[in-house]
């Protein structure tokens, strides 16, 4: 064993010693294997799902892989004697597991939950509980700019009427003055989604922003933003560097979110249009352009599979799609327009390489060649693994622009 491997064996050892909950979480399965090891076999997985396609670069490692999440959730309730506790649900269950601190959570998102706790008690507050519907804390979300430093403070509440809210507020920001807005976030339904659908801003301007790739984005309680920034610049500088973007091309965005990629991908292409289902998102979106000045990019709330078959049916010419497509994979609608439409290349992020196989199969059954895949590691000390993959059309024809006044929205 050389001394790396040292190394790495010996700060997993300590992982798993300072994670007293790691058997019960779930959340870390990995926790017990050296991160060269997990490199390694996310890799010999991804080649091997790959193998029929293209043979993949080497994985994108983490540098340092430990407290990357800049979204951390708790769950609160209370133990038999009725004292508040905060963590996670132990997998397969809804019994809460009592968490202080996580080796892949933000450290400082960590204390402030500690802290919401601590309060509670002098502020006569109950955690809620499931089963009787009695009490008002059920969650408690924090959000942070990993490089602006913002804080967002979303506590999700049974009922919309918080006591002494003014006074709980100023006392969490005298132990925490770094955080820069608080959300009361009404949830008041027997459902596991954790946030509702009213939202009250009790401190500052209710959402937060951070810079990735050197353009601005707002983030608010239920904007998509990836949990890894520093894995998710390499990432998308990845995609960008398939895209092979000359200030030419036309550039659809798919399943877009907040418009983050397809906001990176504008300096080098001539026109962008991201399409996204989520309205929350698409009006982020907007703002995140405005922002950053972007005249170049439209967004538009639809589904992506019908918005490419409107395109398709008016024989839009697009040059580069870009797809980031949820863990189900895209839709065949999706797929069979992109054929249609032929662009000279696809771009396909993924969070699962299972589903990205299974649409493989579809596009590379005529027109188009995997030339490039990458595996991303997103998620150290769990078995996840993302992906960037390159399909370039067989053949060469000359695309013309396409005007976003062509198509019928």
């Amino acid at each position: 064993m050389n001394n790396k491997n040292r190394r790495d064996r010996k700060q997993n050892d300590s992982f798993k010693q300072l994670c007293p909950v790691s058997g019960k979480c779930g959340g870390c399965n990995w926790i017990d294997k050296p991160y060269e090891e997990q490199l390694r076999a996310k890799e010999k997985w991804f080649q091997e799902l790959m193998k029929l396609y293209c043979k993949p670069e080497p994985a994108i490692a983490m540098e340092e892989p430990a407290h990357y999440r800049n979204k951390v959730h708790a769950v609160f309730g209370e133990d038999r004697k009725h004292n508040t506790i905060s963590g996670i649900y132990e997998a397969g269950t809804h019994r809460i597991v009592p968490v202080d601190s996580c080796l892949i959570e933000n450290q400082k998102a960590d204390e402030i939950i500690v802290s919401i706790r601590g309060l509670m008690k002098s502020f006569k507050m109950r955690a809620y509980n499931e089963d009787t519907g009695y009490g008002l804390l059920r969650h408690v979300l924090i959000r942070t700019g990993h490089v602006t430093g913002q804080i967002m403070v979303v506590l999700v509440l049974s009922s919309p009427v918080m006591p002494s809210k003014n006074n709980f507020v100023k006392a969490l920001l005298k132990l925490h003055p770094e955080i820069t807005t608080i959300v009361v976030n009404v949830n008041n339904r027997s459902t596991s989604m954790v946030l509702g659908d009213k939202e009250q801003v009790i401190y500052g301007k209710g959402y937060i922003e951070d810079v990735l790739c050197g353009k601005t984005f707002r983030i608010s309680p239920k904007s998509f933003y990836q949990v890894n920034p520093v894995q998710t610049e390499k990432l998308y500088k990845k995609a960008l560097e398939y895209a092979g973007l000359t200030g030419k091309e036309m550039v659809v965005d798919a399943y877009c979110g907040t418009g983050t990629i397809g906001m990176i991908a504008s300096d080098g292409a001539k026109q962008v249009i991201g399409v996204e289902l989520n309205g929350d998102a698409v009006r982020d979106a907007r703002n995140n352009a405005k922002k950053n000045g972007i005249k170049n990019i439209q967004f538009y709330q639809n589904d992506a599979g019908k918005f490419l078959v409107e395109m398709a049916e008016q024989e839009a010419k697009v040059d580069v799609v870009m797809m980031d497509p949820p863990r189900s994979g895209s839709s065949e609608e999706f797929l069979q327009s992109v054929l249609r439409m032929k662009p000279e290349k696809v771009v396909y992020i993924s969070c699962n390489p299972e589903t990205l196989v299974r649409d493989l199969k579809i596009l590379t059954k005529r027109d188009y060649k995997v030339t490039k895949c990458v595996g991303v590691d997103m998620f150290p000390f769990t078995d996840s693994l993302e992906a960037v993959c390159l399909l370039e059309k067989m053949g060469i024809r000359k695309s013309k622009i396409y005007s976003r006044t062509d198509v019928v929205i």
